[in-house]
């Protein structure tokens, strides 16, 4: 679950990580009064689950209150395209009303998962401000990473070789340390997948400020962070994740036109695989799981049917915990409901495969059963 920034700065402030005097604005009124608040000039932040903002034109900085009622007003109610979103965007509901900071120096700090050391990593850059990804392309040496082990956590030591490899000198050399701390706490007690601040800047008195925050929370850690799970924003998400995510289904929407609908992750990824090497492109990944009963397979199938850009639906389910005639009772409520005949081709095997395919034989459904891989990748591409 992603945060906004404005959520993820409470959170540091919490933890004793210096931020930017911010305002929340929903309406463009709000973001001219609190620019007054402010001083009168400040920096307009479209809050919005997307990197990229300041390339993408959300953030902007304003001289006087009006100036900032105005850009607010071209913000909130609009939908900001970034080189993390789709050719739509993600609708602006806020922005957040900053005040000016006083750079001297801006710095990359990150937490998240390396899955080669299998533990968490910090990753940290004299390059703040800029596009990470390609300074680690243009310049890797600019980056430097730091693994820590679990049990012990962020050492002192570690911090220190942080701060020097960042080239601070001797006045905020202490308080980034202490920030980088506080960020592992952030990481670890959150139970989140990523933390990150860029820039994270050196005021001209010294000072160690997030101007930025990001914060991603593992969403299987969810129940154990009932505060956390308030701050979720389903306006900024993907409406059919959004709706799988409540019904406890694996669930992601892809760019192609097949629908794909399997029991099991590693069958799943098989038949996209699948679905491609036929010449098409999965709309989706979806994992209906191995206990689902007839309403929750019929819902499933029901989201991949409310994909405007599927032309096509392929199931392939191996029947076991999830038998075969329970799959073909959800998948016949579906297209039942949702009253569509699109094409639908079936492969099934395993406990009560006789059973399944005689409800779907006996449906109304536009049905074309498939015993191999093969046979289900030649069936894709006839259903075009």
């Amino acid at each position: 679950m992603k945060l906004h920034e404005y959520q993820a700065k409470e959170i540091f402030a919490r933890y004793g990580i210096e931020v930017p005097r911010g305002i929340l604005a929903s309406t463009p009124e709000e973001a001219r009064e609190a620019t007054r608040e402010l001083g009168g000039q400040a920096v307009v932040k479209a809050q919005v689950h997307a990197g990229g903002r300041g390339q993408g034109g959300g953030i902007k900085v304003v001289r006087s209150p009006e100036e900032a009622e105005e850009v607010a007003r071209g913000f909130i109610g609009r939908n900001l395209v970034t080189r993390q979103t789709d050719a739509q965007g993600v609708p602006i509901n806020s922005v957040l009303v900053e005040e000016l900071a006083d750079i001297k120096q801006e710095l990359y700090v990150a937490l998240t998962i390396d899955r080669g050391f299998r533990g968490p990593v910090m990753i940290a850059s004299a390059a703040g401000g800029m596009d990470i990804e390609e300074v680690a392309a243009t310049n890797p040496d600019n980056i430097h990473t730091e693994p820590i082990e679990p049990v012990l956590g962020l050492m002192p030591y570690q911090a220190r070789r942080v701060v020097s490899r960042l080239g601070l000198e001797a006045g905020p050399a202490r308080p980034a340390a202490q920030a980088l701390n506080a960020l592992y706490r952030i990481f670890t007690e959150n139970d989140c997948s990523l933390v990150e601040i860029n820039p994270l800047i050196i005021t001209g008195d010294d000072r160690v400020v997030a101007l930025d925050a990001k914060l991603d929370v593992e969403d299987d850690s969810m129940f154990r962070h009932s505060d956390l799970r308030e701050l979720r924003d389903r306006s900024q998400e993907d409406a059919l994740e959004a709706r799988a995510s409540d019904m406890e289904i694996a669930y992601v929407n892809l760019d192609g036109s097949v629908g794909c609908l399997v029991n099991g992750a590693g069958l799943a990824m098989a038949t996209l695989d699948v679905t491609n090497a036929a010449g098409a492109a999965p709309a989706n990944f979806l994992d209906v799981g191995g206990g689902a009963d007839d309403e929750k397979v019929a819902s499933a199938v029901s989201i991949i049917l409310s994909d405007p850009k599927v032309d096509r639906v392929l199931i392939n389910v191996f029947g076991g915990i999830l038998r075969c005639d329970i799959a073909a009772r959800g998948i016949v409520l579906a297209f039942e409901r949702m009253n569509s005949n699109l094409p639908l081709i079936v492969r099934m095997l395993g406990t009560n495969v006789d059973e399944g395919k005689e409800i779907l034989g006996a449906s109304s459904l536009n049905v074309t059963f498939a015993d191999t891989l093969t046979e289900a990748a030649a069936a894709v591409r006839q259903a075009a």
